[in-house]
């Protein structure tokens, strides 16, 4: 089995904020790509022992989020991706994993949530919300690769089960924030969601490891255990956008026969 694992960081255990541990001028920046990195080594140990042969990790964090020197030597690594979707994802991968994925825009008792950047109000395809993981889900989903694994926040634990039905997704910490904070601006909304409680990184290292080995397995042995998301082609997908200091609150449109297609397509400002 060859697997596809997309990487993030506001979903990985201890991480704590944005300013200070996933940007590079952040004084905790290295210690968070090291976390992250550990979370992805866990899960590259837990597929390889189900008896995955092949896996590629994509750095998909924006300032870049893996320690290549801690990195599984096991694995190939891609890092300065082509800058359209679905960077490098094709046909041979029979599954594609999420690591410290956050919850996307609105999400209730989430961390850091955000769809792209904490200006994106809300995305919406064919009418159905959805975050980051909802976008490479949906870029695989046309390639009939099923989002099998998955680790982050509780509330991108709900999301992703509700897109995916029976993707195995491991929780590592809990956000503590009521409401959606829709009525926030940019800068708001930035500082919004950083209140979390977080397990043990040795825990979540753990968890991740068995799930993604349980994952693994049953990815091949029971393939169809993974449902592939309802939202199909053509895709509609409209984004709206908050207001900030720069300017008021807009949307655009965008539409495509593929997922990729729709999201590399440049957008038209809808009212």
């Amino acid at each position: 089995m060859k697997i596809y694992i997309m990487t993030d960081m506001e979903g990985v255990c201890g991480v704590i904020d944005h300013d200070t541990w996933v940007i590079p001028s952040g004084r905790y920046y290295d210690t968070g790509k090291r976390l992250l990195t550990y979370e992805v080594n866990a899960a590259i140990e837990g597929f390889f022992n189900a008896g995955v042969d092949e896996i590629l990790v994509v750095d998909g964090h924006g300032a870049g989020g893996i320690d290549l020197q801690v990195l599984d030597n096991r694995v190939k690594y891609l890092r300065m991706m082509p800058g359209l979707f679905p960077f490098m994802l094709d046909e041979t991968y029979d599954g594609i994993a999420h690591i410290g994925q956050h919850a996307k825009a609105g999400s209730e008792f989430a961390h850091m949530a955000h769809t792209g950047w904490f200006n994106v109000l809300d995305e919406r395809v064919n009418g159905v919300s959805i975050g980051e993981f909802g976008q490479m889900t949906l870029c695989a989903a046309d390639l009939n690769i099923p989002a099998f694994f998955a680790s982050g926040d509780h509330a991108f634990k709900l999301e992703s089960e509700a897109l995916v039905p029976g993707i195995e997704c491991v929780e590592v910490k809990w956000g503590t924030t009521p409401g959606s904070g829709d009525e926030c601006s940019l800068e708001a909304y930035k500082e919004r969601n950083l209140s979390a409680i977080h397990m043990h990184p040795d825990a979540a290292f753990q968890n991740i490891k068995l799930g993604a080995y349980q994952a693994a397995v049953r990815l091949r042995e029971n393939p169809s255990s993974f449902s592939l998301p309802a939202i199909k082609a053509p895709y509609e997908i409209v984004f709206q956008y908050r207001a900030s200091a720069a300017g008021p609150a807009y949307a655009t449109r965008t539409t495509g026969n593929t997922m990729a297609e729709a999201l590399n397509n440049p957008g038209e400002i809808v009212e």
